[in-house]
């Protein structure tokens, strides 16, 4: 077999480890026995320990807006729903693997607190592109308020990740789940009342504001 080229193997080992370590307790040292290479070879691709975890958190963002638009469209069944509750599937792919620690970015942001933190602000970055695809999907939905919708989705797959982290409740997707039906089918709801109120030509009333 091949070996993936040494930057590749790098960004691989700097995101298994410190996903399962700790982001700060990992050493240069531990990552590059993983790799089987030397400092010298290493500062040839990075320049420190902090420029490898920012392209770690980049890669993992590229993987993650792969992994969605598969599994959206291989079980969202073609349609604008089907898709938008698919991403509940892509959560039940994290949350029954074995060695889940909970979100990586997540973990990233909690580890480098301080908004001005460079790993911070690549992780919330990834976290916004996961939430404006997610926008991108209630908005194929036709939903009068998508970005509201997505918002809070992400928020329910927030909380099923640290309930099975830290519970390691197995039922944690199945209420996630049910709990974001409840919010989608509400948004579909009212999508389908307009609907049916511009076929028959009535006009909704005016709600109180």
């Amino acid at each position: 077999m091949v070996k993936a080229p040494t930057r590749e193997r790098l960004i691989e080992a700097a995101s298994s480890r410190s996903y399962r370590d700790g982001f700060r307790n990992v050493g240069i040292d531990q990552i590059l026995s993983d790799v089987g290479i030397s400092k010298t070879a290493f500062y040839k691709h990075f320049e420190s320990k902090d420029d490898l975890l920012l392209a770690a958190l980049d890669g993992k963002g590229e993987w993650l807006d792969a992994l969605c638009k598969q599994v959206v469209w291989e079980r969202g069944g073609g349609t604008p729903e089907g898709q938008l509750r698919a991403i509940f599937d892509l959560v039940e792919i994290f949350l029954k693997q074995d060695d889940f620690h909970g979100c990586f970015f997540v973990r990233a942001a909690m580890e480098f607190p301080l908004p001005n933190e460079p790993v911070f602000q690549a992780a919330a970055r990834n976290k916004h592109t996961f939430e404006e695809f997610v926008t991108v999907l209630a908005k194929n939905c036709q939903v009068k308020k998508p970005e509201e919708l997505a918002k809070k989705i992400c928020l329910i797959i927030e909380g099923a990740y640290i309930t099975k982290h830290v519970t390691q409740n197995p039922q944690t997707i199945d209420l996630a789940k049910e709990v974001a039906n409840l919010a989608i089918d509400e948004a579909l709801r009212q999508v389908r009342e307009e609907a049916e109120d511009s076929s028959t030509g009535e006009v909704s009333p005016a709600s109180d504001s």
